[in-house]
């Protein structure tokens, strides 16, 4: 796909056909990840990878905010989780930027993902205590976010057909309400 087309298309996948995803494509889109730009170049980020069928449903019963929302990631081949330390990172103006580092590194391997056609789903329900525990992950360390990947299921089912109306995820705002230009003018 063309650049800005992988930008433009991507969207949450839910519902997950029944296809691998080769390693060849999964370390393109962690290379994408550690490509990724960070403040003072800290690369505090960490990725978990889950393959494991066990472990995919352990975080798709009991990661949740609200009870099984998560529970369709177990459908998908793998589940990223994005990690970090933010004792690796920088605090400027206020802003914890180990947050923003994770996200940009996230970002780019989900769009780098789309590019090969695989979908993904950016999830922040998630209890991160409990994430921690199945995972083993140390107490000092952040969850940020996870994401199912995995092939887009030709139908969508029910579940996510109603979480993505439910979220309105294919909404976007007119550019005049995001953007200005020399100062706010909102």
């Amino acid at each position: 796909m063309k650049f800005l087309e992988v930008i433009q298309t991507r969207k949450s996948i839910r519902s997950f056909a029944d296809q691998e995803i080769t390693d060849e494509i999964l370390q393109k889109v962690l290379l994408a990840g550690r490509s990724a730009p960070s403040c003072q170049n800290k690369q505090c980020w960490r990725f978990i990878v889950v393959k494991t069928e066990e472990i995919k449903k352990k975080l798709s019963l009991h990661s949740g905010l609200i009870g099984t929302i998560n529970y369709f990631i177990k459908d998908a081949p793998i589940i990223i989780i994005a990690c970090a330390n933010p004792k690796r990172s920088v605090k400027l103006n206020n802003q914890e930027y180990y947050l923003v580092d994770t996200a940009i590194a996230f970002q780019q391997m989900m769009l780098t993902a789309w590019n090969f056609g695989i979908g993904s789903c950016w999830l922040a329900a998630f209890n991160e205590h409990k994430v921690k525990s199945i995972l083993s992950i140390p107490t000092e360390i952040r969850v940020v976010a996870m994401s199912p990947f995995g092939f887009p299921r030709e139908k969508e089912k029910l579940y996510a057909k109603a979480v993505s109306k439910f979220s309105g995820s294919k909404k976007r705002l007119d550019l005049e309400k995001i953007v200005s230009y020399e100062k706010w003018k909102f």
